[in-house]
């Protein structure tokens, strides 16, 4: 890759185009993709402008969405090159762009399109925004129930060229509703003479596009398929979602899941090249608020003035306590957040799962207990029973309330991710305070 750097410095340097198109001509997509996502010059825009028509398609949907909307950007003043791009590009990858776009620019691509590709884009993009309608492409093979399996492949040759995948086939009737679905390898296996209508057995699993992406995920891994297809109200056949499409949403919630319980406003892409003041905005709001709620805790502390005055060596275990309570709630809510999202617990399970948290958590706080007890016995002996049983509290405390604020947050139809870990540790951190000293101020009889 190094040696392929400095020979297309050395031609970009030279202007030598014929030489340059030609040499890029040598190199499989991928390695051309990560060519072009990687440099920030103005270079990028030249080498995708001289990718062959079949290369940029392909080289294109490798890219990025940071990236292709750049790319982008800097088409447009090449308007044939642009409309070539955006024609080829599988309607799936072109709708998934769209909608990262403005409404306008992305109305001004979406009438450079042929009449034909135009009307599948607006298609697609009727859909509500995260719905399998949105993901799904419309380029699928369907043969006719009456069909025979010689006709079929004949049918395959002349049309599935285009086709997200041949791995399936699709059965319909006249009026396109589905019937069934073949695998590629129950064709082959067959008769050329049979029937289509005696390979099926009616039974299929489908989507409908209207549902939310999240149920398409769970679908695939549900049943292990490769492709699926995706129905109207009707029943009528209006396109599948591959595999791939799916591991890109799978990325994409995954990612904003993860930076939600970070306490970022919203996802990061890519850290790299986000300007710093981007980085700052995405993160600012969250930590500000959290500012505010730990003022809770200073306040807390300023009540107990006295009794930290009497017995200093309560401040040595003060953040030992408060953290093992955050740290506690930040396990159970990781816990219960993924298991939300991926289905294996629903909202109405949360009174099942208290009892056996209080369990699991009182178990962790009295080992944690006997831990920071030792520790107590040879620091501070006078405050050991004191940080004994603030252990087991705030942690049972964290634990809960890990527990149950992806649930609330599930019932205000709000996004479980957002009860974040900074959230859970300021609230555990309040909560600490008060339990350590006010256990304090009744073992030691200070007021």
């Amino acid at each position: 890759m190094e040696h392929l750097e400095a020979t297309l410095h050395e031609l970009l340097l030279n202007r030598e185009w014929g030489k340059l198109r030609r040499l890029l001509a040598e190199h499989d997509s991928f390695n051309l993709a990560n060519l072009i996502e990687y440099r920030e010059d103005e270079n990028e825009i030249i080498l995708f402008r001289l990718l062959k028509r079949a290369q940029t398609k392909e080289t294109f949907s490798l890219l990025s969405h940071e990236k292709q909307l750049e790319i982008i950007q800097k088409l447009a003043q090449s308007n044939h090159k642009l409309s070539l791009l955006l024609n080829d590009m599988d309607p799936d990858d072109r709708t998934a762009l769209f909608k990262e776009l403005p409404k306008d620019i992305a109305q001004r691509l979406i009438n450079s399109l042929s009449p034909k590709e135009q009307t599948i884009a607006i298609q697609l993009l009727k859909y509500p925004k995260d719905s399998i309608g949105r993901l799904m492409t419309p380029e699928y093979v369907a043969i006719k129930p009456h069909n025979t399996v010689e006709e079929a492949f004949a049918h395959i040759r002349k049309y599935g060229r285009d086709s997200e995948t041949l791995n399936v086939i699709y059965v319909v009737d006249e009026k396109r509703k589905l019937l069934d679905d073949l695998r590629i390898k129950e064709l082959i296996l067959a008769s050329p003479t049979q029937k289509i209508t005696e390979l099926l057995d009616y039974r299929f699993i489908a989507l409908n596009a209207m549902d939310d992406q999240e149920k398409a995920i769970a679908t695939f891994q549900d049943y292990d398929r490769v492709a699926l297809p995706v129905l109207n109200a009707d029943g009528t056949l209006v396109g599948i979602v591959s595999i791939d499409d799916i591991m890109d949403v799978v990325e994409e919630e995954s990612t904003e899941d993860f930076h939600k319980f970070g306490s970022f406003s919203k996802a990061i892409s890519n850290p790299l090249k986000e300007r710093i003041i981007n980085l700052y905005k995405k993160r600012i709001v969250w930590l500000v608020l959290l500012v505010f709620m730990n003022i809770f805790s200073g306040a807390a502390l300023a009540n107990f003035e006295a009794l930290i005055q009497s017995t200093v060596a309560l401040v040595f275990f003060l953040p030992l306590l408060i953290d093992s309570g955050g740290n506690a709630g930040s396990q159970s809510a990781t816990l219960m957040i993924r298991s939300l999202a991926i289905g294996d617990v629903k909202l109405t399970d949360w009174y099942k799962l208290i009892a056996k948290e209080i369990g699991v958590a009182l178990l962790l706080g009295i080992t944690m207990a006997l831990a920071i007890g030792v520790v107590a016995s040879f620091r501070a002996p006078e405050v050991m029973f004191v940080v004994c049983l603030t252990m087991v509290i705030v942690v049972l405390v964290g634990s809960l309330i890990g527990l149950l604020l992806p649930f609330i947050f599930t019932k205000l139809k709000l996004d479980p991710a957002t009860a974040s870990a900074p959230l859970i540790t300021s609230i555990a951190d309040i909560s600490g305070v008060l339990i350590y000293f006010s256990i304090a101020s009744w073992y030691f009889g200070v007021i």
